[in-house]
């Protein structure tokens, strides 16, 4: 049975593409939504880059008929431009009428009273869900591209059969890690392959402290995986082992011409722009983390990290500013990666070029965006997605290096 859908604006920005994604039902904007898209666009971040994004899109629909009375969608459903002059007659009277969500529940309200079809709000809004179940609405999550973090296969797993190099081994996933009472196996083309590296190697100053990090560093080192997906909890030492591989792989086997590390700029209230002096000097809050893992790194091998820096051989750069550029012969590293979208991710992924190697890396329960969580955010989409393709290598870390007292507070609070 056909549905309408009616979606919010985050929906929009969080996927500039979700207007296809709902089958052969109706697709409902309100204009409303298409008023705050307009006062998004402006912006030179993400969000702005999605509202362009989806306002180009429905200029192309306009193009093949009357938003208003409905046009036809490259998957059979079809979308309408939902605009209402008496308004105020379906607007809740105690609700504030400065705020678009509550014109957007109007909306609802007035399609779900004359369409003899359901209707749904779309939204990743959780308080919007909640006042439209208030008001007898069916409200739901954009589900497209939701992923569930707790059927994330870890990327390894301990068996009791004594396997032995190049045995078929079958139930297993590509680049899937095995212990064994023989020692240490990964999947490769179905054999059983002796990992690279042990406890014993020292990969830019420092060892593996257990058997997640030996999995994770053997797949940061492993030239066949291009792309590594890497969760854990803070305090796992995901961060500063990425930035050891990194470096051997780029300084000490010159596998790759330079290293990229960035993260996104997540601001905790103003944005960047109300900071005082440069760029760089803006950036340096976020980038502090990176820096000391690297200062940590470079002592342990002797070297001045100033003089480093200054070969350019490292960017440590905002996420925004590496956008847009195709990048061969690096090895990049995204930090906190939980803070990007499933679509931010699809685009960041996308820009790579021969001979790159990436690794994601994040904390999936640390989420400082509003409208993501554990289970939507874009490192648990991708892992969950390209696991058990051959360029793809995935690892939980769970067991915290950082401190006794590091690892409690990380467990139970």
């Amino acid at each position: 049975m056909v549905k309408n859908y009616v979606l919010d604006t985050n929906v929009l920005v969080h996927d500039p593409e979700s207007i296809y994604a709902f089958e052969d039902n109706n697709v409902v904007i309100p204009l409303v939504v298409l008023e705050e898209l307009d006062s998004l666009k402006r912006r030179s971040d993400s969000v702005g880059r999605s509202a362009r994004h989806v306002v180009r899109e429905l200029d192309k629909l306009r193009e093949l008929g009357d938003l208003s009375r409905g046009v036809k969608l490259k998957n059979g459903g079809t979308l309408f431009v939902m605009s209402l002059t008496d308004l105020r007659r379906d607007f809740i009277e105690y609700f504030h009428s400065k705020y678009l969500d509550n014109w957007i529940l109007a909306y609802v309200v007035r399609l779900s009273r004359t369409s003899n079809v359901p209707t749904i709000l779309v939204t990743k809004d959780i308080s919007l869900r909640v006042k439209a179940s208030a008001l007898g609405i069916e409200a739901q999550d954009y589900l497209t591209d939701r992923s569930n973090l707790t059927t994330l296969p870890d990327g390894y797993r301990e068996i009791e059969e004594a396997i032995v190099e190049g045995q078929k081994l079958d139930g297993f996933h590509e680049n899937e890690y095995i212990k064994s009472s023989k020692g240490y196996f990964k999947v490769k083309k179905g054999v059983a392959v002796k990992l690279s590296i042990d406890f014993s190697n020292i990969v830019w100053g420092i060892q593996a402290l257990n058997e997640e990090q030996l999995y994770a560093m053997d797949a940061m080192l492993d030239d066949s995986v291009s792309l590594v997906t890497i969760v854990g909890m803070a305090g796992t030492g995901k961060t500063l082992i990425a930035l050891a591989c990194a470096l051997e792989k780029t300084i000490n086997q010159k596998k790759y011409r330079r290293i990229i590390v960035a993260r996104p700029l997540i601001p905790m209230g103003k944005d960047v722009g109300y900071l005082p002096g440069g760029l760089e000097e803006k950036l340096q809050p976020w980038m502090q983390p990176i820096m000391d893992n690297l200062e940590f790194l470079f002592d342990k091998v002797g070297m001045n990290l100033k003089d480093f820096l200054r070969k350019k051989i490292m960017e440590i750069e905002a996420l925004s500013f590496i956008r847009g550029r195709t990048i061969p012969d690096q090895f990049i590293i995204i930090d906190e990666a939980q803070n990007l979208t499933p679509h931010e991710v699809k685009t960041i992924l996308t820009r790579t070029g021969n001979n790159a190697k990436i690794v994601l890396v994040g904390d999936p329960y640390q989420i400082d965006t509003p409208y993501l969580d554990k289970d939507s955010n874009g490192l648990v989409y991708a892992a969950s997605r390209l696991i058990g393709n051959p360029l793809v290598a995935h690892v939980t870390l769970k067991k915290g290096v950082r401190s006794p007292l590091a690892s409690l507070v990380a467990e139970k609070l």
